[in-house]
C-alpha cells in the first residue's frame, strides 16, 4: 500500500524542520512525501530550509513540492508589482537569511533558489487525496480552479462541508491542533508562531509533530 507524508507550512523553521524529519518513518526510496508550501518568510532561516528541500529532492524524486501564497508574493516582490504586502507579511526575514549567506551578491537569493520557486506545483493529485496550499472553490472541477483560490482561500475552504470528490490535505490556515474532518485535513499548526510543525501520514491519518 502506497503510503503519502504531508508536511505543513515551514515558513523558514529550520531547526523543526529538521526535528520533524527525524521523527517520521518514512521510506524516501517508496514512500511520497508532499509539501504543502510556504517554505518562506517570518522565520528566521528560510535560506536552510530551501537548500534543504532541494538536496532533498534531488536524492528523493518522490517528494513534491507545492507553491504557497508566500512564494507567490515573492515572485509579486520581484517583478516590482508589489513590494509592500510582501514586506510586511514576513518577506523581510526571507531577505535578510539570504542577505546573511549571500550578501555579498547584488540580487542575495541564488539562481538556483529562484528556479526551485519556479518549479512548485500548484496542486498534487494521488487516487485518494487532493494536496494543495490553501484550499478549493466549491463546485468547480480541479483543473479550472484558479490560482487566487489554491494559493489564498481561507474561511469558504474551511467551512465547506462539499465533496470535492477526493479528501483535501491543506496548510495555509493555522490551528492549534490539525483540522480532520470528512472532505478535508488541515495541518498548518502554526509553526512560525511557536506551535508544532506537522505531518500527516496517509492513509493511516496518523500526525508528527516537531
Amino acid at each position: 500500500m502506497e503510503r503519502i507524508y504531508a508536511i505543513g507550512d515551514v515558513h523558514g523553521c529550520y531547526d523543526k524542520l529538521m526535528d520533524l524529519m527525524d521523527r517520521i518513518d518514512i521510506n524516501l526510496e517508496k514512500d511520497t512525501l508532499v509539501f504543502l508550501g510556504d517554505y518562506i518568510d517570518r522565520g528566521p532561516k528560510v535560506c536552510e530550509v530551501v537548500t534543504y528541500l532541494m538536496g532533498l529532492k534531488a536524492r528523493h524524486p518522490n517528494v513534491v513540492f507545492l507553491k504557497g501564497n508566500h512564494e507567490e508574493m515573492l515572485a509579486s516582490y520581484l517583478t516590482d508589482f508589489d513590494k509592500f504586502t510582501y514586506l510586511v507579511n514576513g518577506g523581510s526575514q526571507t531577505l535578510e537569511s539570504y542577505m546573511r549567506h549571500h550578501g555579498e551578491a547584488s540580487f542575495p537569493i541564488p539562481q538556483a533558489h529562484m528556479a526551485f520557486f519556479s518549479s512548485l506545483g500548484l496542486y498534487h493529485e494521488t487516487e485518494h487525496y487532493i494536496f494543495v496550499h490553501a484550499g478549493l472553490r466549491d463546485k468547480i472541477p480541479l483543473d479550472m480552479q484558479g490560482p487566487d483560490d489554491l494559493l489564498w482561500i481561507r474561511g469558504p475552504f474551511v467551512q465547506s462541508e462539499n465533496d470535492f470528490g477526493k479528501r483535501v490535505i491543506f496548510g495555509h490556515t493555522p490551528f492549534t491542533h490539525p483540522l480532520v474532518a470528512p472532505n478535508k485535513i488541515g495541518i498548518d499548526t502554526g509553526a512560525v508562531y511557536g506551535n508544532k510543525l506537522t505531518c500527516v501520514k496517509l492513509p493511516e491519518i496518523e500526525f508528527y509533530f516537531s
